[in-house]
């Protein structure tokens, strides 16, 4: 997916992609994301703040002078009524971008951009004519804590959806996206009014991609691996809290949706395991039930075991801990049933 160098100096000559990141309280995040955008095919960057008090607007308005793309800062205004804050901040850029821009890219700050991204993105957006496209990234996971939790939890999302490109597995209500890296085209996002129809969701891409889907867009999903990396989370629990709370997209789906997911995910991730190690102390007289359980359980474990090499290359690095990741899985499904069962109260600092 990568562009060739020459490719990406003709991007360059005539950029037309705003890109838009919303923040609050990303200064250990941002400084990172900015330097892999320096010398990305952009018209311009508009970075909204959300009032951060960690020093994140100061030290955006240090690099406006000398930064190679013009940048932007923008503090939104409060929260309107019904609102969450990230599609708020979002709306906000993309009502405040060069109008002139054919495309509005959304970048959470915890990205890592890699050479090309916007170029290519765009290459490929217009070539298979997408209206909204997104990237899966390739994910830095550190303590191992955090690599034995959240391939688990990444493992909820495939079970569920498919694998990221499979455009088999999604119809108009169950496409995926992912708003760490999410291309829209302008005249779209017009028609939508911004992302009105996402306002009051804590999985605000995936709730907006599945409404411009089911309004006739054109939506992809693509693996964005030489593209983007993403430092999400910090540790474990910040990946259990953070993470594990939107992961159910209850926001972007029917309760009976979000019900039958989570039986799904309870079937064949959270119960596997645990049954196959009970019927192993417990060792009941043999029957075609009992017998059938173990068999059955046995493959889902399997091909839980198959995925985790499946997955490996969407992490950076992969340690012991990466590798026992399965035995999280009645975790992770708990997890998704709990975020399932509650409204989130309150998201990187704010409180609803």
């Amino acid at each position: 997916m990568p562009l060739e160098a020459n490719d990406e100096a003709l991007a360059k000559q005539n950029p037309n992609v705003s890109i838009v990141i919303p923040t609050l309280n990303e200064i250990e995040r941002l400084p990172t994301c900015l330097e892999g955008l320096r010398d990305q095919a952009a018209k311009e960057i508009i970075v909204v703040d959300s009032r951060s008090q960690d020093g994140t607007p100061e030290y955006v308005q240090k690099l406006q002078k000398d930064f190679p793309i013009p940048l932007k800062l923008i503090t939104d205004d409060p929260l309107p009524e019904g609102w969450v804050g990230r599609p708020w901040a979002l709306h906000t850029g993309f009502l405040n971008s060069d109008p002139t821009s054919e495309w509005i890219l959304g970048i959470d700050a915890d990205t890592f951009p890699q050479k090309g991204l916007v170029a290519s993105f765009v290459q490929k957006a217009t070539a298979e004519n997408f209206d909204i496209v997104s990237l899966s990234p390739k994910f830095i996971l550190k303590t191992a804590g955090e690599q034995w939790l959240q391939p688990a939890l990444l493992i909820t999302l495939i079970f569920r959806f498919g694998a990221t490109g499979d455009r088999t597995q999604f119809t108009e209500d169950r496409v995926m996206a992912n708003g760490q890296c999410f291309l829209s085209k302008r005249a779209k996002l017009v028609e939508l009014n911004g992302y009105e129809l996402a306002k009051s969701s804590f999985c605000d891409d995936v709730t907006l991609a599945r409404a411009a889907a089911q309004k006739g867009a054109k939506v992809g999903f693509l693996d964005g691996v030489a593209l983007m990396q993403v430092r999400m989370y910090t540790s474990m629990q910040e990946t259990w809290k953070e993470w594990g709370r939107s992961l159910d997209l209850k926001d972007a789906s029917t309760s009976s949706q979000t019900f039958a997911d989570c039986l799904l995910l309870t079937a064949v991730q959270g119960l596997p395991i645990p049954l196959l190690i009970a019927l192993s102390i417990w060792q009941p007289a043999p029957s075609i039930f009992i017998n059938t359980v173990f068999w059955l359980n046995a493959f889902l474990v399997l091909i839980r075991c198959l995925l985790v090499f499946g997955i490996r290359t969407s992490y950076t690095e992969v340690g012991f801990w990466f590798w026992l990741s399965p035995l999280a899985d009645p975790f992770a499904v708990i997890r998704i049933w709990i975020s399932a069962l509650t409204k989130p109260k309150s998201w990187r600092g704010r409180t609803y």
